[in-house]
């Protein structure tokens, strides 16, 4: 992150979530005026926080979040449902309860229904767009 924001180009490692591991792969990215930057741990490290202009928090109701985990890893990642419930109450839910929802008290703007809030999208949208407009002056 820090190299992109200092306008040069970096190539970002890239995550099997198969084999729960970092690949030998990356993928180049170039650097530009706006850089979104998502993960479900992204607020965890405070000088990673500090890179940010924004923070944005989308939320998901948790059954929304099961259904997904569950439809992903069922035909993504070959699990079977069963495997899929047992492993969100022995690790997802516990997991996301102690990491991520603390996380929402470094947000800047919360997003409540995750992607179907268009009131909260259009004024991220216009947020990012005058951000645009200033560095272009």
């Amino acid at each position: 992150m820090k190299e992109l924001k200092a306008g040069r180009a970096i190539e970002m490692p890239t995550y099997s979530y198969l084999t729960c591991t970092r690949q030998e792969e990356t993928v180049h990215v170039e650097s530009s005026d706006v850089v979104l930057v998502e993960g479900i741990l992204v607020f965890s490290d405070r000088r990673v926080r500090d890179m940010f202009d924004i923070k944005v928090f989308v939320d998901a109701d948790g059954d929304d979040r099961l259904i997904r985990v569950i439809s992903r890893d069922c035909i993504e990642r070959g699990r079977t449902p069963q495997m899929v419930i047992e492993r969100y109450e022995r690790v997802l839910k516990p997991m996301h309860i102690q990491h991520i929802e603390p996380a929402k008290r470094y947000a800047d703007l919360i997003v409540p229904q995750g992607g179907h809030n268009e009131v909260a999208i259009n004024l991220l949208t216009d947020y990012i767009k005058s951000r645009l407009v200033s560095a272009k002056k």
